[in-house]
C-alpha cells in the first residue's frame, strides 16, 4: 500500500520550476533586514544581553548572558546568512580560483 502511493506520487508528479524571479517581496525583506541590522536590531539585541545578564545573575551561571551574547549576535548577523544561503553563490571562491589561475598554468 505505501509503496503505491509513494509510486503514485512519483509518476504523478509535474516538473519542479524554481522561483529565481520576481521581485514582489523584495520591499518586505529590505524593511525586516534593515530592522534587524538598523536600530531595531541593535535595542533587540541589548535587550538581550541584558536579559541574559540578569538570568546569569539570577541563576548565577554564566550560560544565561551566553545565551544573550548569542541571540543577539544571530540577530544582527541572520539578513547575510539567509543572503547566503538563498543566493548559493560563493563570492570567495571566485577569487581564490582567480589567484590560484597563474600558479595552475604549466609552461
Amino acid at each position: 500500500m505505501k509503496f503505491g502511493v509513494a509510486l503514485l506520487l512519483v509518476v504523478g508528479a509535474s516538473s519542479a520550476m524554481a522561483g529565481t524571479g520576481g521581485t514582489d517581496f523584495d520591499a518586505v525583506w529590505t524593511t525586516i533586514s534593515d530592522w534587524m541590522q538598523g536600530t531595531l536590531g541593535r535595542v533587540v539585541a541589548g535587550a538581550m544581553v541584558l536579559v541574559g545578564i540578569v538570568g546569569g545573575v539570577v541563576r548565577q551561571s554564566i550560560m544565561a548572558f551566553a545565551t544573550g551574547i548569542g541571540g543577539g549576535v544571530g540577530l544582527y548577523n541572520t539578513p547575510k546568512i539567509i543572503e547566503s544561503i538563498m543566493s548559493a553563490t560563493l563570492p570567495a571562491a571566485n577569487d581564490m580560483v582567480t589567484s590560484a589561475a597563474p600558479l595552475l598554468q604549466i609552461n
